[in-house]
């Protein structure tokens, strides 16, 4: 194999590929930082079914629960920059036009239909914009200045829009950016008006250094992977109004990506630098209290995972690593 493998890149590429899925079986399934601490997920090794057709970079990925697809971002030269799966694993089609570097990736169901988000984080024509694009890649909806990064409201712009949530009321969640002048969080209304906004460059209360993902829970709090200064930070839905954060869980490394779990009882936490998906207990209502890990999953080494996102209906994780250049499944048991 390894004289092949020399002379054939497709094959360098799948055996690369069987060498990080074998340490992550071993890893994910045997590792266990906390004494007497119980498994809660499993590597699904059938996910995807053909996993060469990862040609890319992998940065997000975004469940639609309603209908059972799974969808991938990717960045790379003459690479199609989004991948569409079914839940069980399947490729379906890709969609490539008006994507320049995707970073996160959202699905919106509504009972009229469903459309998937992108922040792009380019430099070119189309970067530095929010997209909302149907299932099959029509450019639905553009928000921003397309090439322009800017701090404006009116016009809207953004520098490097790392993430983004969509509520079934069409209301948006944006942090704003990855890395660029913009260090702040800003809720938008479903005819895209500024609610509120906040944040700006720094460590202190309401802060930001690198703001790099976004949720909503179900008890009216917004939840932000601060990435830069190693906390999460949390604030209400309705006002904007800081709540509390949590720095005691990211001493090792900072938040990258958060989603909750189905039941809203556990918050996902991407950690790339080590490798390593962490389950945190998630306050129902009341005081935000301090950060607890109830499990871990250890990745292999150099798999870089990235942002992550959960079926709602199964309760699967899928998690996009840019470092193995894949997106792989985790089922709860």
């Amino acid at each position: 194999l390894s004289a092949a493998v020399s002379f054939d890149p497709t094959l360098m590429k799948f055996d690369y590929y069987i060498f990080i899925l074998y340490s992550q079986v071993l890893k994910a399934q045997y590792f266990s930082p906390w004494k007497g601490e119980q498994q809660m997920y499993k590597l699904d090794i059938g996910w995807p079914k053909t996993p060469e057709d990862f040609t890319g970079q992998t940065f997000c990925v975004a469940v639609d629960s309603l209908h059972g697809l799974v969808y991938v971002g990717q960045r790379g030269d003459n690479v199609p920059k989004v991948l569409v799966f079914s839940e069980e694993g399947y490729f379906l089609h890709s969609w490539n036009d008006t994507v320049e570097m995707p970073h996160g990736i959202f699905v919106w169901n509504t009972e009229t239909g469903s459309s998937v988000w992108i922040t792009d984080v380019g430099t070119g024509k189309y970067g530095h914009t929010v997209k909302q694009y149907s299932p099959l890649g029509k450019l639905l909806q553009v928000l921003g200045t397309p090439g322009n990064a800017g701090s404006s409201l009116i016009p809207l712009q953004f520098d490097q829009p790392a993430d983004i949530f969509v509520e079934e009321t069409g209301e948006v969640y944006v942090v704003d950016g990855d890395g660029g002048m913009n260090n702040r969080l800003l809720k938008l209304s479903d005819d895209y008006k500024e609610i509120w906004l906040t944040g700006s460059n720094g460590s202190g209360i309401g802060q930001f250094k690198i703001p790099h993902s976004v949720t909503v829970d179900a008890f009216g709090r917004v939840w932000v992977a601060d990435r830069g200064n190693k906390r999460i930070q949390v604030f209400d839905k309705a006002t904007g109004e800081w709540l509390g954060s949590w720095s005691g869980c990211f001493s090792e490394d900072g938040p990258y990506s958060v989603r909750f779990t189905a039941d809203y009882k556990y918050l996902i936490v991407a950690q790339l630098n080590i490798n390593r998906l962490a389950i945190l207990a998630a306050p129902p209502v009341g005081s935000i209290g301090d950060c607890v890990v109830v499990h871990s999953i250890q990745l292999a080494d150099e798999t870089k995972p990235h942002l992550v996102d959960v079926d709602m209906k199964s309760g699967a994780v899928y998690v996009a690593e840019i470092g193995a250049q894949q997106v792989q499944k985790y089922i709860p048991l």
